[in-house]
């Protein structure tokens, strides 16, 4: 009997003009979590989904209790007791918890009608083995993210998986939700389940993980026993090299006020609401605060996303006013969303039709045909300056690696030249290589003289790239930073000040 429930060895997949995998392996004990890690387009992705039955893999094995398994598409999969909850969550929001859990394979009555009384009974007895309190009729809509996370757990669970792959779990998770979860997890391990946990969060990793196992450029790197290993070891051993710093150098110096806000106030009661703050040429501001404290909803209002019910917005020395994103733009203000799949991307588009979409205009002859050669030299251009890794232009930008999709993001406005640069959770699930060129890339859009706005949960990368640093606290700027006075405390201290 092999020690091993899981082992993939040698498997390789390659798509046009890209060999994602290369001769990669895996090996998962029964009843641990196992770390997978590496750079954004090291293979992990591609590699659990070729386990999943997304993909199917070009060479190599996969072998199931020491069997070896050929797994046709994710429901042979889940047959076969694997599970996968992805990091884009794909929730039935207007049907009940119990109706997702069971979707695709309902208990029938007859073999002509749902039962539902069974299927909500079954539910109620499986949140329960998972420790969550929900009422298993209610519809998903009324649960937070996390609770959707976890009931995508129990989806997995309900289905006898043994294997189950968490992608990105935590990426949109407050530190309690976290806890929550690793209490999930735990309980699952208990029974013996395996779980493969994919992040970029070094210090999850280390606390939650028996085992990691580090990839890159699509091939094995190596596996270590997760007590053996230090935040710098495993950098280390994904980027092929020691980084040192983590932040790039900075040169910019901030110059005058180009934006300055005044009592703006959120339509919505339970936003924000008498918020100042000002914006110097050239600064990189950052704006901290704990999930709920309203800073996305502040500067979606002012790109002209949400509404706003008093305040004013004074641009380059005159009084504005955004009604809508194309008035932003067209005044020289850029967005990155926090969501970047589901707000930023349009994925089923080229890298070259994401980059020029937000511009068109500029692009067009005799007032309707595009100029496509125009775009073409644009995008080109940028994939080199801001290397994009891609085979080309006309790749779709849902193939790419959360990193390279930001960065084709950040073209898409580098194409209007902007002044203001709003930069929402920028390196959200990107990883530590990555997360370096996406500094880069701010630190000389400073330099150049462009305003940046960087909202970020991550206070190391707050404190590391900010001139300067504003925390909101339920609705209000609570409190400024000053950039030799940053500390996380200082920071946190704010965070939680009602004012």
């Amino acid at each position: 009997m092999s020690d091993f429930l899981l082992e993939m060895n040698g498997i390789s997949k390659s798509f046009p003009g890209v060999k994602a995998l290369d001769n990669a392996n895996l090996k998962v004990r029964p009843g641990t979590v196992h770390a997978l890690m590496g750079e954004n387009g090291a293979g992990k992705s591609t590699l659990m989904k070729c386990l999943f039955g997304i993909y199917t893999k070009d060479e190599g094995e996969i072998l199931i209790d020491g069997k070896p398994t050929h797994i046709l598409n994710p429901f042979d999969a889940l047959n076969k007791g694997i599970a996968m909850v992805h990091q884009e969550l794909q929730p039935i929001l207007e049907r009940s918890i119990a109706e997702n859990i069971y979707c695709g394979r309902f208990p029938m009555k007859y073999n002509l009608f749902i039962d539902h009384k069974k299927m909500n009974e079954d539910t109620e007895k499986l949140l329960k083995e998972v420790k969550m309190n929900f009422d298993p009729k209610v519809k998903l809509s009324t649960l937070s993210v996390s609770q959707m996370q976890s009931v995508e757990i129990a989806k997995a669970v309900s289905a006898n998986a043994r294997i189950i792959i968490m992608d990105e779990p935590t990426s949109s998770l407050t530190q309690n939700e976290v806890d929550n979860l690793f209490d999930i997890i735990n309980t699952l391990r208990k029974k013996g389940i395996s779980i493969i946990y994919i992040s970029h969060k070094m210090d999850e990793i280390l606390s939650i993980s028996d085992e990691v196992t580090i990839m890159r450029d699509g091939q094995y790197i190596g596996t270590w026993d997760a007590k053996e290993l230090s935040i710098d070891k495993i950098v280390t051993r994904m980027v092929g090299r020691e980084l040192k710093n983590l932040y790039p150098p900075k040169s910019n110096v901030p110059g005058e006020v180009i934006l300055e806000v005044n009592e703006l106030t959120s339509v919505s009661d339970k936003s924000f609401k008498n918020v100042n703050f000002k914006l110097k040429k050239g600064e990189i501001l950052g704006i901290g605060g704990l999930v709920g404290a309203q800073r996305s909803e502040l500067f979606e209002a002012i790109f002209g996303i949400r509404g706003v019910k008093k305040g004013t917005i004074t641009y380059k020395g005159r009084q504005i006013r955004i009604r809508r994103p194309q008035d932003a733009i067209k005044q020289g203000i850029a967005l990155l969303t926090e969501d970047r799949r589901a707000t930023g991307i349009f994925g089923v588009l080229s890298i070259s039709e994401n980059v020029a979409i937000a511009s068109l205009n500029k692009y067009v002859n005799h007032g309707f045909v595009l100029n496509n050669r125009k775009i073409d030299t644009l995008v080109k251009e940028n994939i080199k300056k801001l290397s994009i890794k891609t085979p080309n232009s006309k790749t779709k930008i849902q193939t790419l690696s959360g990193g390279n999709q930001q960065k084709v993001i950040i073209s898409r406005w580098l194409a209007n030249d902007p002044d203001i640069f709003i930069l929402d959770e920028p390196t959200r699930g990107i990883d530590v290589g990555a997360k370096y060129e996406i500094y880069s890339i701010i630190a000389e859009l400073a330099k150049q003289g462009k305003s940046i706005v960087m909202i970020s949960s991550e206070l190391p990368e707050l404190i590391g790239m900010s001139d300067r640093i504003l925390v909101m606290c339920d609705g209000r700027i609570s409190g400024e930073v000053a950039k030799e006075e940053a500390t996380q405390e200082n920071i946190m201290s704010l965070a939680t000040k009602f004012v």
